[in-house]
């Protein structure tokens, strides 16, 4: 493992695990509703093993609330410049192969992985990408905000008056950006009691109807944190689906 940075910020940075041959390249957004202080060593243990599985692994940081005031547009701008920087990630570390490129996220990162995939379209790039993976993930905003999941992270993440909430959800909600243009998988347990599996299986309806390729995997017996256990079915499920997006 070894830190890549994407910009010059100290959270512009990620940790870059590489198979022992050259491998299709997961971005990986941690989750934590968009907050201090959780940071990517969420995911280091599911890296680490989708590594050994083969798949080159970005495991990404953010600018997040908490550090100084609301990050907006400061998280937008970063997945800017995440995108911005693959090219030259893909130059510097042959191990990764830019023609198959997976933004995959937990939680609040799963937010960030599907906005990913739709701030593609606005971006000229020179990478392929196969696809995103939602692990119980934040994908329709303006629901999440009217639930007040998470105490009211989508008003802390937004930030501003009520007003300026509105007016940003549209560019910064998945569901709002429909269609995304790529295949999304979203993997949602059963028993998640911090993000509801019925805005899931919304927004992957929506998704369809929107004319883009899109599956749900709803997991009995699986709770919101469930996913970042390289041991249990909930990763089981994200490795599977990779398999299907990069052509296994």
């Amino acid at each position: 493992m070894r830190t890549y940075r994407y910009g010059p910020d100290p959270d512009h940075a990620g940790d870059l695990y590489l198979p022992a041959t050259r491998g299709p390249l997961v971005c990986l957004f941690h989750g934590g509703f968009w907050r201090m202080p959780y940071d990517r060593g969420q995911c280091s243990a599911i890296a680490g093993d989708l590594a050994a599985r083969g798949y080159a692994v970005w495991n990404l940081g953010y600018r997040r609330v908490g550090e100084g005031g609301h990050p907006w547009p400061a998280t937008r701008d970063d997945v800017d410049l995440i995108l911005t920087a693959l090219p030259a990630l893909g130059e510097a570390h042959h191990g990764v192969e830019l023609s198959r490129v997976i933004f995959a996220g937990h939680s609040a990162g799963g937010h960030l992985a599907f906005w990913a995939a739709a701030r593609c379209r606005r971006l000229p790039r020179s990478f392929r990408v196969v696809g995103a993976i939602g692990l119980a993930p934040l994908l329709d905003l303006a629901a999440a905000h009217s639930a007040g999941l998470g105490h009211g992270a989508v008003e802390a993440f937004l930030g501003g008056t009520a007003a300026h909430v509105a007016a940003r959800l549209p560019d910064a909600s998945p569901r709002a950006l429909l269609p995304l243009g790529v295949p999304q998988v979203v993997i949602h347990g059963e028993d998640d009691t911090a993000v509801p599996l019925t805005d899931s299986r919304a927004y992957v309806d929506a998704a369809r109807q929107a004319g883009d390729p899109a599956a749900l995997v709803a997991l009995r017996a699986t709770s919101h944190m469930a996913f970042l256990d390289p041991a249990s079915a909930a990763h089981h499920a994200l490795v599977a689906a990779l398999e299907e997006l990069a052509g296994g």
